[in-house]
Formats: C-alpha cells, sequence, structure tokens
C-alpha cells in the first residue's frame, strides 16, 4: 500500500505548482470577448491561486513560521529552476537534437528580466498572503476562514500581479501615462481572474484543513 504523509503529499502538490507556473506558465489562451475586446490568461491561472491556497491551508492548521518554511523552499526551488535552465540552454545541442534546440531555448530559456520579475513578486506576495492571514485571524479569531482566505489571497494577488507586470513588461522608451494604461489593462483582469479563482477554491481551504487535522496523517 502507497504510504505517505499528509503534508509531505500537501507540499509536493505546492511545488508542483510552482514548476508550472514557472516552467509552462508563459503560454496564454483566449479567455473571453468582452465588449470587443479580447482576455487573455496564462496557464498558471489554474495553479496560481491553489498556491496561496494551500499556504492559507498549512498557516491554519501549523502556522504562520510551518508555511514561511515552506515558502522559503518554493523559492529556493524556483532559482534551482531558472539556474538549471539557464544552464541547460547553454550546452550545445548532439546532432540528433539541433533540430529542436531553437524550440527548446525559447521554451526554456527565460529572459533574465522576466525571472527576476516572477520571483521577486512571488516571494513578497507570498510573504504578505501569510501576513495579512496571520493578521485577520487574531482579529477574529478562528472563524470566518472564508474571510481571512480570501481577503489575504485578493491583496496578495493583487501585489504579485502588479509587481510581475511593471518589473517585467514596463517600457522605458515610452511616457509614464503610456505605461501606466497598458499595465492597468494587463493587471486589472488579470487579477481579478484570480480573484475569482480563489473564490471557487474557497471550499477547498475548509475541506483541506480538515483533511489535515485528522488523526490518521498518512494519505493511504
Amino acid at each position: 500500500m502507497l504510504r505517505i504523509e499528509k503534508f509531505d503529499f500537501l507540499v509536493s502538490v505546492y511545488i508542483f505548482c510552482i514548476c508550472v507556473s514557472e516552467l509552462m506558465g508563459a503560454k496564454t489562451f483566449p479567455l473571453v470577448n468582452l465588449f470587443g475586446y479580447q482576455l487573455n490568461a496564462s496557464v498558471a491561472i489554474f495553479v496560481l491561486p491553489l498556491i496561496f491556497t494551500i499556504n492559507d491551508i498549512i498557516t491554519e492548521v501549523y502556522g504562520k513560521e510551518r508555511t514561511r518554511s515552506v515558502i522559503r523552499s518554493g523559492l529556493i526551488i524556483i532559482g534551482f529552476i531558472l539556474i538549471f535552465s539557464l544552464f541547460a540552454t547553454s550546452l550545445p545541442p548532439s546532432v540528433r537534437f539541433e533540430n529542436s534546440e531553437s524550440a527548446y531555448d525559447i521554451v526554456f530559456g527565460l529572459s533574465a528580466r522576466i525571472a527576476a520579475a516572477s520571483l521577486t513578486a512571488f516571494a513578497i506576495a507570498e510573504f504578505l498572503d501569510v501576513f495579512i492571514f496571520v493578521k485577520i485571524r487574531q482579529a477574529f479569531g478562528k472563524k470566518a476562514l472564508w474571510l481571512r482566505n480570501n481577503a489575504s489571497n485578493f491583496i496578495s494577488q493583487f501585489v504579485d500581479t502588479t509587481i510581475f507586470m511593471f518589473l517585467a513588461f514596463y517600457a522605458f522608451d515610452k511616457p509614464f501615462d503610456n505605461n501606466i494604461i497598458f499595465l492597468v489593462s494587463l493587471i486589472l483582469p488579470y487579477w481579478l481572474l484570480k480573484c475569482f479563482m480563489s473564490v471557487i477554491e474557497t471550499p477547498l481551504v475548509y475541506v483541506g484543513v480538515q483533511w489535515l487535522k485528522a488523526k490518521n496523517t498518512r494519505v493511504s
């Protein structure tokens, strides 16, 4: 029988979400056409809110220090992925893979600016999420888990989206007002979509907390 500790499984899902968002998040897909304006989203939208949900589950059961340790581990993993991506794309291909080298480099050869923007935004937002979650719990006690879950997610994901978009896409050769209009057009719909996903995943927080608190500490 497969025996896995619940906390280990939860952290594994957390790391999976991080890896997926970093390695596959560059792809966008058409979401909806709103008043003639096509809104697009990154495929990472399906896993990013789950990262913050897992944060809240761990914080609720084990406390903020345990969650911060998991976040630090996640940041190290992101750093490893970025460093190894640069190393792997710098190596010359073997003869058999020469034709696919350009595609490989496009997929895994992340620019330094995008990588730095992603890492910075993720780090700030993750720790902010835990901070807000804990403050709301101190103010309201153990009740209203839905409130601290969504409030912390809404604020931290707005910070995450805003910092990333500014660091990654601010054009220094264009006027400030031009940049603001463009960046707001990216930030607002993407943040609202993250908030929507957070609301949908609220039941997962309740289920996850009860599941993690259960006496049986193993998945199976």
